[in-house]
């Protein structure tokens, strides 16, 4: 990979449910200056970027937080938790893009669901269907990722032309982005709040780190590439919450999981809705199937490596694909969107779960810093890795005022793994069996494996 393709990897990587379902909600909670709460999550990433440009430019392997935690405190027990989280955050990010999916199909096509459980059955019946093209198996070039990013892209695109249109016009109001709204917090209190479900909008950086291996010269490439695609979607988002505010009040954005319809509807009246949605729903799939194509290939692995029970790592005789894995993480993503249901919560604890995995991350940095070794690699500033660990630890905290669920959602999608390796712990001791999990796996060329190296 070069330059130019690693960077359009990574900006279809950002890209996505996050700000076409999530923007009307941090609008809920700071009014106008929705925009905010997206440059201070953009500020926090970027951050910790620099702990994973230092990381993966030093150890250029393709197993991200996982080898990272692994290298820098060796215990077991706590690597296997660092990737069960971000299997989870997985689940509850295509869980959150099947309800936003299902919320903007009724919406641009005007069927009438029966309030909350038509859009309930929609997102199981989209699960369902991300299940079986997953089953399938699904091998996705970086070319494919050039062209999905473009579509997505293109949705974020049409609504800062349509903001520049009512600029030009006269339309709209943009004094209203300076406006704050916080009801009862204070306004520091009220963007620390938003900012923690914001933030879901930026992950997806983070994945990049598995292309290490791809790229030419990663440890010179790396760094300006992620920086660049980091500064680009930060634009882009600040862009289109100013568009969305200005051209829709913030309690009318607030209502509902189809703030950027409204925002299209309400700019550009003459545009046909219908290729707009086609353009969300085509970038929230794409969110679901990437996320659960990730979570089932994490549980996979986790079970080869004989962290977990065998049974998970069953590869079906045909398809080659695990399909028990498959089968759990479905199940699992079944069961948020039947008893969990609100988008902001799903998002907020995608959130939560990765803000947890960037402050160990940020921590690992500086603990690997006395682990030197012989090629050149990027070296972050001393203070970033200490402010990053420092400001994901906090927005990770009952302090930012988040909501009670989420911490519920994350524990106890957390306490499965916690049984699933106490459960497969006691057979291994009774067969004698040593379970260790290599975050190496992640690499392995073994044409044998389901998906393949690239997936």
């Amino acid at each position: 990979m070069g330059p130019w393709l690693l960077l359009l990897f990574i900006v279809g990587d950002i890209l996505g449910t996050g700000i076409y379902a999530l923007t009307g909600q941090v609008a809920n909670d700071v009014g106008g200056v929705v925009w905010l709460p997206f440059l201070v999550a953009f500020t926090v990433a970027l951050i910790t970027a620099f702990s994973y440009l230092e990381l993966v430019t030093k150890y250029p392997q393709a197993a991200g937080a996982a080898l990272y935690t692994h290298k820098a405190f060796g215990i077991q027990f706590l690597t296997f938790m660092v990737t069960f989280a971000v299997m989870c955050s997985g689940i509850t990010s295509a869980a959150t893009a099947s309800r936003a999916f299902a919320a903007n199909f009724a919406e641009a096509f005007e069927i009438d669901l029966n309030a909350g459980i038509g859009i309930t059955l929609l997102g199981i019946a989209f699960m369902l269907i991300v299940a079986a093209v997953n089953f399938r198996g699904v091998g996705e070039s970086v070319r494919i990722n050039v062209v999905l990013t473009c579509i997505e892209l293109s949705g974020l695109l049409i609504i800062i032309f349509i903001g520049m249109w009512a600029l030009g016009i006269g339309d709209g109001d943009f004094s209203r982005a300076m406006t704050f709204d916080t009801g009862d917090r204070s306004a520091l209190g009220g963007v620390i709040a938003a900012t923690t479900l914001a933030f879901y909008a930026m992950v997806g950086f983070e994945d990049s780190v598995n292309m290490a291996e791809e790229a030419k010269d990663p440890s010179r490439i790396f760094p300006k590439v992620l920086l660049a695609g980091l500064l680009f979607t930060g634009l882009i988002y600040v862009l289109v919450s100013v568009t969305a505010i200005a051209l829709v009040p913030a309690d009318e954005l607030g209502e509902g999981d189809t703030p950027l319809l409204k925002v299209v509807q309400a700019g550009a009246p003459g545009f046909p809705i219908g290729i707009f949605a086609f353009i969300t729903m085509f970038a929230v799939a794409n969110t679901a199937l990437i996320n659960m194509l990730m979570a089932s290939r994490l549980l996979y692995g986790m079970s080869r490596q004989h962290v977990l029970p065998p049974q998970l790592g069953r590869v079906h005789r045909t398809r080659r694909t695990p399909y028990i894995a498959i089968g759990f993480t479905t199940f699992l993503a079944l069961g948020l969107i039947t008893f969990v249901g609100e988008v902001p919560q799903l998002g907020g604890t995608t959130a939560l779960l990765l803000l947890c995995v960037f402050t160990i991350v940020n921590v690992a940095v500086l603990v690997l810093r006395k682990n030197p070794v012989e090629h050149k690699h990027f070296r972050a500033p001393t203070a970033l890795p200490v402010v990053g660990a420092l400001a994901c630890g906090f927005l990770a905290t009952p302090f930012t005022d988040r909501n009670p669920d989420q911490y519920a959602i994350a524990g106890v999608l957390l306490a499965i793994g916690v049984v699933l390796w106490g459960v497969n712990h006691v057979v291994n001791t009774k067969l004698g069996v040593k379970g260790e999990l290599h975050p190496e796996y992640l690499t392995d060329d073994d044409p044998s494996t389901p998906h393949g190296p690239s997936n």
